[in-house]
């Protein structure tokens, strides 16, 4: 009775779902299957009509039924029944035989199995009528479809999870967090079943979600990452709509609250202490300080700098990249003796500092680092710290060249000896007195030999020598007049029998290795033994460097026959071969373009020399009487100054050649003469064409060279005539 009851239910809740899904099915359908109304067919009656074949209903089965009877799902039925037995009722294709059962006699279909919509919506079947005797299809086969009918038996659920979102502290109320989304595997075209809304269950405080999106956002304003981190949020997600009876799931929301720079940095403490000695070179590391800051990340990077005057002149503030400390170094020596503490000003700020937050407050912070320098004992100190000294070369053994002074440090102030490193001047030419410092010359000075010392004083504490200190000293020895000029190079001359006078024989140079504070002047005579011979003569053009010796006027006597025969009288000596032109090395005739100084002549400088041409001579005299083209106003020998003046400085400054005055250079030519050449190599005239009275007005000295061109001049008139 209660199982019959119960199946009775179960067929009016069935029926009640077929109402409701689709209304209500017609009782008899009339089934035009492949077969039906074909020529010949018995169910083709008069006229044309159809005759009633299959009658049934759609098929619904309610899923998850727990019933212990097999659910009665529907009935098939032929219209040629005639309710006797003889029609067999078979069905084939999904389940049939297994999940669903049919009576052959009435052509009911029972479910023998608990069906599940979510697993699968619908079965397809084909139905038979048979002739029980025969077998014989008396209906063509037809397709039925059994669909299973959702209920409410899923609860909704959060696939995605883990899920784990984040937003930035302080964020205004209503900022978007993330979704969640939870999912129904009921049937959502049939009632609400599937019909999701989202609630929070945990964290309603902070955070609410959106009933149909499932946006998390934020509830409140004031989310502090330094109070609190994170939190976890519980949702819920309920089906029916969230009506009574729905079912419900739910997930666990991580939410990170993310740090921004709301947090200045802070000093731990306002003051900090360090030491370190006085003679820690620049750059040592005294210590570190680090302002804390309660943000992460970059939010903490720190700048720090030195902000008070006296800390920038003295000490350094660098970070540590890594550790975001102060590192602060020396950036000045140190001196125990003139200042024992120092203080600096420390400021740390944030390297990166975010505009929305700058009304709380100022990012930066102070403090003081106070640095005590520890005393050092330190060697001596040279005071004035000038290293050139100057003796003159003449100066007697023990004469005084200056003195040196040097001081210790120390507050003790201990007593100062002095030495000398004999690495220095090993041959001992000066000596120092331990006590005073005045250092001495040992030896004889020689400028011509060394111009120039370098040597190295010692300072240390009379009680311990360990600490010394160095000097060097460069001692310059000045020039004095002890050496008498030298010719520069042995000199030889030639000359041809039928040289005619006046002729060029000779140049000669000096050297004097003293040296010339304002240039050498030298003055040459013939020596008294030479001023016998008439046949040469001597020019001296005082200031200059050139002597000439030019031959006087001979009468040349015609040579005997054995004279002409042996030629070995005409040979010409000649020491040097020189190298033509080209040579530079040898003769540069250039230097015969600087022979006359008529500047330093016009000042008063009348010579001086010994012999003729001596202090009583006038000069402005001689000046008048010399070849006119160099009593030109215009001329300037400045370019010729200026050069010989930058070889004399090359030389000076290499030790590996001989003094300058006994160099000569030929390798600039000058300038044009603004007057024709006194030659007459270029002219047509012969020498007897030629007119040398002019020689007359040159001056005393020219008085002799004068004569002698006069009377050949005669002689060559009378040859003539």
């Amino acid at each position: 009775m209660a199982k019959g009851l119960q199946g009775f239910l179960w067929t009016m809740l069935l029926l009640f779902c077929a109402i409701q899904e689709l209304g209500t099915w017609a009782m008899h359908t009339a089934v035009e299957g492949p077969g039906l109304g074909e020529p010949g067919d018995p169910a083709l009656l008069a006229g044309g009509r159809v005759k009633r074949g299959w009658v049934w209903n759609q098929f619904f089965v309610v899923e998850e039924y727990t019933g212990t009877e097999p659910l009665y799902v529907g009935k098939i039925h032929s219209d040629s029944d005639e309710g006797d037995g003889s029609i067999k009722y078979t069905i084939s294709g999904e389940g049939a035989g297994t999940i669903f059962l049919i009576d052959e006699i009435t052509g009911d279909i029972h479910a023998t199995e608990r069906l599940d919509r979510e697993q699968k919506t619908f079965y397809t079947l084909r139905a038979q009528a048979r002739d029980r005797q025969t077998d014989q299809l008396l209906e063509p086969e037809s397709e039925f479809i059994i669909k299973v009918q959702d209920i409410n038996d899923s609860e909704p659920r959060f696939l995605e999870g883990p899920y784990i979102g984040s937003v930035a502290e302080l964020s205004p109320i209503g900022t978007s967090v993330m979704q969640v989304m939870a999912s129904d595997a009921d049937d959502p075209t049939y009632g609400s079943s599937a019909r999701v809304v989202y609630s929070v269950l945990e964290g309603e405080q902070h955070f609410t979600v959106d009933s149909k999106t499932g946006v998390i956002r934020t509830a409140v304003a004031d989310l502090d990452r330094e109070t609190q981190d994170r939190y976890e949020v519980v949702i819920r997600a309920t089906d029916m709509a969230g009506q009574l009876g729905g079912l419900s799931g739910s997930t666990t929301v991580t939410i990170v609250v993310t740090d921004v720079n709301d947090n200045p940095p802070r000093f731990p403490q306002k003051m900090y202490q360090f030491s370190i000695v006085e003679t820690a070179p620049v750059g040592t590391a005294i210590g570190r300080v680090k302002a804390e800051d309660s943000d992460v990340g970059e939010n903490t990077d720190m700048t720090y700098q030195v902000k008070d005057e006296e800390g920038v002149e003295m000490f350094k503030v660098t970070t540590d990249s890594n550790t975001q400390e102060a590192v602060i170094t020396v950036q000045k020596p140190l001196d125990y003796e003139s200042k024992r503490v120092h203080t600096v000003v420390v400021e740390a700020l944030n390297k990166f500092v975010d505009p929305r937050f700058v009304d709380l407050g100022t990012f930066r912070d102070q403090t003081i680092v106070r640095v005590s320098v520890l005393d050092v004992d330190e060697p001596p100190e040279f005071r004035p710290p000038s290293n050139l000294m100057e003796v003159q070369e003449d100066a007697h053994v023990g004469s005084i060249v200056g003195v040196v002074t040097a001081l210790d440090p120390d507050t003790a102030n201990h007593p100062v000896r002095y030495a000398i490193d004999r690495s220095t001047d090993a041959e001992r030419i000066f000596d120092i007195d331990a006590k005073t410092g005045a250092i001495v010359t040992g030896k004889v000075l020689d400028r011509e030999t060394a111009g120039w010392h370098n040597i190295t004083v010692l300072a240390m504490e009379a009680d311990n020598h360990s600490q010394v200190s160095r000097a060097s000293l460069r001692i310059r020895i000045l020039d004095v007049n002890d050496n008498p000029p030298e010719l520069a190079t042995p000199y030889e001359a030639s000359v041809c029998e039928d040289a005619k006078p006046g002729q060029l024989i000779q140049t000669i140079s000096v050297v004097d290795r003293d040296e010339p504070q304002s240039g050498h002047r030298f003055y040459f005579t013939l020596a008294p033994e030479a001023t016998n011979n008439h046949h040469f003569s001597l020019l001296d053009i005082q200031v200059l460097v050139l002597l000439i010796l030019t031959l006087k006027r001979h009468h040349k006597s015609h040579l005997t026959s054995e004279d002409d025969e042996d030629m070995r009288d005409n040979v010409i000596k000649y020491n040097d071969e020189g190298g033509g032109e080209q040579d530079t090395e040898a003769y540069d005739m250039s230097a015969l373009r600087s022979l006359y100084d008529f500047s330093e002549i016009k000042a008063g400088d009348g010579g001086g020399g010994p012999g003729e041409g001596g202090p009583g001579r006038n000069p402005a005299s001689e000046l008048h009487a010399l070849p006119q083209w160099v009593q030109s106003p215009d001329l300037d020998f400045s370019v010729f100054r200026d050069y010989i003046c930058r070889k004399v400085e090359q030389a000076d400054e290499d030790l590996s050649v001989p003094p300058y005055d006994s160099f000569q250079t030929y390798a600039f030519e000058g300038s044009d003469s603004p007057v024709p050449s006194l030659s007459s190599i270029n002219t047509w005239s012969s020498g007897s064409e030629q007119d040398f009275s002019y020689l007359g007005g040159w001056g005393p000295r020219f008085r002799q060279l004068a004569a002698l061109y006069a009377g050949r001049r005669g002689e060559e008139d009378g040859e003539e005539s």
